[in-house]
């Protein structure tokens, strides 16, 4: 099939990509508990994602097909018995003192949906900093100023880039962890306890990530990016030891995309200030694209710190939603990749001999993670269950990715010196 022919059939196919629903669903005692998802209108018939609690903590998710006229919760609540474990038991553990820093640029709204979860979270002690980057408008420090006034406290970073937000938000907390999350997530109320409370239980442990889910479901954009994945890990917490590579992870710690996302992720604060924070030339807002958190967790792993996934720290993200959004998100994420991975030697050049040494492997791994991939007729394939598709990934994606792999070195580099000029402006 001619290329300008498969582009036809891979737009054909994903415009045919139906909406889901979301929805959680309880197992606790004997009666089920269904609930929309965040934002979410109530369940009906038709295909629905739900996340499967017991106990409140997320243990799995499940693609089911309600008939109609069928009870939602019925429908659900019996595959979820049949297929969902129980979640892992922990003796409880004070969580210590958090802060929680939210990087933003000109979305008010989506920061205000964001900042109400946050401000129910029931860890007992935190704080909140919003870092307003290189803002155009006076909207983000009014809407902080007006509706959150002391629960929250405002920092302006002239400079864009996320990393370089991060780092201004680093600066300012005065919490022993610092998490981070999006502007555009809507957090679960226990996140910021299950996130931060490892920390307290393991001193040699250095960053903590947790479980992205998305909001809503409603485009081709979402479901397609949620069937491959999306940001999810899985539901087995995790630790990530550098005295003790993990053995199916031959690239480790240079795949560091498997540990977690930028979205749902903390630090022990002392640790991240000693290692220097965020490379300033790596996130969004720059030439680099991506790659600031995957290059937080290299650096505080090649410390020796560990690093704990835990699928009880939940938020729920709310996915882009065009195809043009999942074009610019490939690209960036090819690029983020290599980015960081520039970055990562470039101020920690004593990696390089791990890093080449992992290199034909990794090459391997690069030409897998960006293959067109098929679907998979599995009976658990579903949106947020890793290698199980419910719709192929589209050529022009993978394109994309491997494209921004290869530029990813030189937006760095790009990134460095508009830093530098930035500098020198600003003195």
């Amino acid at each position: 099939m001619a290329r300008s022919a498969r582009a036809r059939e891979e737009i054909r196919r994903f415009l045919a990509i139906g909406a889901v629903q979301v929805a959680e669903l309880d197992l606790d005692g004997e009666e089920a508990v269904l609930r929309p998802g965040p934002g979410s209108p109530p369940v009906t018939h038709g295909e629905v994602f739900a996340l499967v609690r017991r106990g409140g903590r997320p243990v799995g998710t499940l693609l089911a097909q309600v008939p109609e006229g069928a009870d939602p919760r019925a429908v659900l609540a019996a595959r979820a018995r049949a297929e969902c474990a129980a979640a892992e038991a922990a003796a409880p553990v004070e969580p210590p003192y958090a802060s929680v820093v939210v990087a933003t640029r000109e979305r008010a709204g989506q920061l205000a949906r964001a900042l109400d979860s946050l401000l129910a979270q029931d860890h007992p002690r935190f704080e909140i900093v919003v870092v307003d980057n290189a803002p155009v408008t006076r909207e983000t420090r009014e809407l902080v100023e007006r509706k959150y006034a002391e629960r929250v406290r405002y920092v302006c970073e002239p400079v864009p880039g996320l990393a370089v937000a991060h780092n201004a938000g680093l600066a300012a907390v005065r919490g022993e962890v610092v998490a981070f999350t999006d502007d555009d997530v809507v957090a679960d109320p226990r996140w910021l306890t299950e996130l931060t409370a490892p920390f307290a239980a393991d001193a040699a442990l250095g960053c903590g990530t947790g479980l992205i889910l998305p909001a809503r479901l409603t485009t081709p954009a979402q479901v397609l990016l949620e069937s491959h994945g999306g940001f999810a890990k899985g539901f087995t917490p995790r630790t990530y030891d550098p005295a003790d590579p993990p053995v199916d992870e031959p690239l480790f710690p240079f795949t560091a995309g498997r540990f977690g996302s930028g979205a749902n992720m903390a630090f022990r604060t002392e640790v991240l200030r000693r290692v220097g924070g965020f490379d300033p030339a790596t996130g969004a807002g720059t030439a680099a694209r991506g790659g600031d958190d995957l290059y937080g967790f290299v650096r505080v792993l090649a410390e020796g710190y560990r690093l704990r996934y835990t699928p009880y720290a939940l938020v729920w993200h709310h996915h882009r939603e065009t195809w043009r959004d999942l074009e610019t998100q490939a690209y960036g994420y090819g690029a983020g990749l290599t980015a960081y991975l520039t970055a990562v030697l470039v101020n920690r050049p004593a990696l390089l001999p791990a890093f080449l040494a992992r290199l034909p492997r990794g090459l391997a791994h690069a030409r897998s993670l960006t293959a067109a991939r098929a679907t998979e007729e599995t009976a658990g394939g579903m949106p947020g269950d890793h290698d199980a598709r419910t719709h192929p990934w589209p050529r022009r994606l993978s394109r994309l990715q491997r494209r921004g792999m290869v530029y990813g070195p030189v937006g760095y580099l790009k990134a460095r010196r508009a830093l530098r000029a930035s500098v020198r402006g600003a003195g």
